[in-house]
């Protein structure tokens, strides 16, 4: 029968896995927090007023931006996790009980979790509404709510996880340098799926690429082609390609270094650089909502709208009505989400 540690002491499982416990604050402990206290602030503000601008305007009562407003609580939940930790770090660590080191993770993964899953979400509903070139898809509001509920069901279970059983607490041999009371085959479970998602996400959109690639060399073969579905086609290819980019930059690091400590590399200097690949996939939750949310004039509108209160009777912030275009029979797409 296995030996369980549950009454020992944070450092004792630091002290295990060879990850320093700091007494006293650093410079790159101060750096780390002041940059980590100073994204949260941002993303916390960005995301709100996504959330705010998607309940506030009935012209974004679709299910593309309902799942957008999710992605924001997704983030916004992110940058509060983060938050959390910057005020649970440093030499504050040593003075945590394992349940509250527990609950500082478990928000992290769950937090990050929905937000990667939202993504995947988007993604997938994009790839079919511009495949169709519809401004928006026939996704019941049932549909809608249904897979709101199952993004959120399938982070909280990744999150809580480590804290009902997939933890090292009986197993000392088999604990993270990075995450001292993780399990190393949760951290390669956890880098593996999520690396999987990015897959599926590069997929989905290099099929979207290339779709509008086709369709441009088809538009520039009839002169007579609108005008309106270049600009959209356009939009489409440089959102595409911004979203790669940017997923690629924030959560590649990060899910590399999470999948070597899983692995249990002893030459990579995991610890040297944890800090700073999760700030990076954090700034992610920053870039989400300018990518989704501010490349759309609408949206744009919107943001106008509620962060100029004193305004709102100037004619300048007014946004012009605008409707579905159609073009032999296809809507055209009025952002370039």
């Amino acid at each position: 029968m296995k030996h369980c540690f549950y009454n020992e002491s944070l450092g004792f499982f630091y002290n295990n896995s060879r990850k320093e416990l700091s007494a006293h604050w650093r410079p790159k402990d101060v750096l780390v927090v002041a940059l980590g206290l100073a994204v949260s602030a941002v993303v916390l503000l960005t995301n709100l007023l996504v959330i705010a601008a998607v309940a506030t305007n009935r012209r974004f009562h679709y299910p593309i931006y309902y799942l957008l407003a999710n992605l924001a609580a997704a983030d916004l939940f992110a940058g509060v996790a983060y938050m959390f930790l910057m005020f649970h770090t440093g030499p504050r660590t040593a003075q945590l009980s394992l349940k509250t080191w527990f609950i500082r993770q478990s928000l992290l993964d769950t937090s990050l979790t929905a937000s990667v899953v939202n993504l995947l979400a988007i993604a997938v509903e994009r790839h079919r509404t511009v495949l169709t070139m519809q401004l928006h898809s026939e996704m019941s509001a049932q549909r809608v709510v249904g897979l709101i509920f199952s993004i959120w069901a399938a982070a909280l279970l990744l999150g809580l996880i480590p804290s009902y059983g997939w933890h090292c607490l009986c197993s000392l041999e088999s604990c993270s340098r990075m995450a001292p009371l993780y399990s190393r085959s949760y951290l390669t479970f956890w880098a593996v799926s999520n690396l999987a998602v990015f897959l599926v996400m590069v997929l989905v959109y290099g099929h979207i690429f290339l779709y509008v690639r086709r369709r441009m060399a088809r538009m520039a073969r009839h002169t007579g082609a609108h005008p309106r579905h270049r600009d959209t086609v356009l939009a489409l290819v440089k959102t595409v390609t911004i979203i790669l980019g940017a997923f690629v930059v924030c959560w590649t690091p990060g899910q590399v270094v999470l999948l070597l400590d899983g692995l249990g590399c002893q030459s990579c200097d995991v610890l040297a650089v944890e800090k700073y690949v999760l700030l990076l996939a954090e700034i992610n939750s920053l870039i989400n909502a300018i990518v989704y949310s501010w490349r759309d004039n609408e949206m744009r509108s919107t943001f106008r709208r509620l962060l100029c209160f004193p305004c709102l009777r100037n004619s300048k912030y007014a946004a012009p009505e605008r409707g579905l275009n159609s073009h032999n029979g296809h809507f055209t797409v009025d952002s370039s989400i």
